[in-house]
């Protein structure tokens, strides 16, 4: 059996940061990764372009039943710390929409590649095909039995992630070490997912993509709502806007609450603009079919539901009338699509819950019922917005973790 100062379970970012930052020091390392490549996430994120960070971080934009964690993790970590790191392993970043920053590559594998020839060079001892079946520590030594065979370590890292993307590595197996030893768990739930809905309309729908706005409803009441991509699909609808709500909806959703999403499908234009424009359009004495005359503002998929909802009883052109045109802008501008559900973890970039931060110290990420045991990355109670905040809280805990 290997006698390892620090062992850290996962090389994904957390784990890859922390282990590099510790070897650096002199410590000796060794990190296991059940996959058989590591980085897995960070190789498909931002389309392959890897979203690595976000310029602007704040604590609003981050989640968690304890609030105060996450100011405590930020404290002193902004976005210029996360970049000095990524300098000092010959990375150089470039800075997108909304202050997402990625590699000036443009190529996830070059964050994936850096990383590994840094944590490498610092004398890192990395193990794929690795997995963790079981954890026991006794007399302040922690024994891992793994597929490699059993190992033992005075410190342990577990940067197991959460279970969203299973086919990218995700699971349950470090929560089931964290119970193990004491810790907690807030409920899991899919977040940043695509959603689900039962009504038919949408299979004929599938692949018309709007700029839209999407409002979130529980139970009749106003939830949330945001501004973005709709790309309606067979099994729902997708695209940012939804993405962006998923979290509140997948949370609503498994305490049971009917949710139904009101979709503007036109927000640059206001309810008058709207109705001014479509009074324009009608011409006097043409019997052009509605269903055609609307294909001039609308996607010839969304008519359909639209007439349906609108419940306009007029089928031509010629026939429109104000009150016609007040029922047609109010459908335009809140087609409502019932929720059934989510992708779940597999269609889910990230998870909500996991370890109860309660229990871990936000300066050193070492957990305050098992000394020299320290937990990093997604594994915690802590999700971040789309747009490289997820990557932030990665980035930080593994350099918290790494830090003597």
């Amino acid at each position: 059996m290997n006698d390892e100062m620090m062992i850290i379970i996962g090389a994904g970012a957390a784990g890859l940061c922390a282990a590099i930052v510790r070897a650096r020091v002199g410590q000796s390392v060794t990190l296991l990764e059940q996959n058989n490549k590591i980085g897995k996430k960070i190789l498909v994120s931002g389309n392959g372009k890897c979203n690595i960070d976000n310029k602007y971080i704040h604590a609003n934009r981050f989640h968690s039943q304890n609030p105060q964690f996450v100011e405590d993790i930020l404290e002193g970590y902004d976005f210029e710390i996360v970049e000095k790191f990524f300098t000092s392993i010959g990375l150089e970043l470039i800075e997108g929409k909304e202050g997402k920053m990625f590699p000036m590559s443009l190529q996830a594998s070059s964050v994936v590649e850096l990383l590994e020839y840094e944590a490498k060079r610092a004398g890192v001892q990395i193990l794929r095909n690795c997995a963790v079946t079981n954890i026991d520590k006794v007399d302040n030594v922690f024994t891992l039995e793994t597929t490699q065979g059993n190992k033992k370590c005075q410190q342990l890292v577990i940067a197991s992630g959460s279970p969203a993307a299973p086919h990218l590595g995700g699971s349950n197996a470090g929560y089931a070490f964290a119970t193990k030893m004491g810790h907690s768990l807030i409920p899991r739930h899919p977040s940043l997912v695509q959603l689900c809905s039962d009504e038919s309309w949408v299979k004929g729908c599938a692949g018309v993509k709007v700029a839209g706005l999407a409002k979130l409803y529980a139970n009749g009441e106003y939830i949330s709502e945001k501004k973005g991509d709709l790309l309606f699909t067979n099994y729902g609808i997708s695209g940012l806007a939804i993405l962006d709500l998923s979290r509140e909806a997948s949370t609503r959703l498994a305490s049971f609450d009917y949710c139904e999403l009101n979709l503007d499908l036109m927000p640059e234009l206001s309810k008058e603009k709207l109705t001014n424009l479509l009074l324009g359009r009608v011409r006097e004495h043409s019997e052009k079919p509605l269903t055609l005359w609307l294909q001039g503002v609308l996607n010839k998929k969304l008519i359909p539901i639209i007439l349906e909802q609108s419940k306009c009883k007029v089928r031509t052109e010629d026939a429109l009338t104000r009150k016609e045109i007040n029922k047609l802008v109010h459908a335009i501008k809140n087609l409502k699509l019932s929720i059934s559900d989510t992708k779940g973890f597999k269609g889910a970039e990230v998870a909500t819950g996991g370890i109860d931060t309660t229990g871990v110290n936000p300066h050193t990420m070492e957990s305050k019922l098992v000394p020299n045991l320290y937990f990093i990355g997604e594994i915690l109670d802590v999700d971040g917005d789309r747009g490289g905040f997820n990557f932030h809280f990665a980035w930080v805990t593994g350099l918290k973790a790494g830090v003597l």
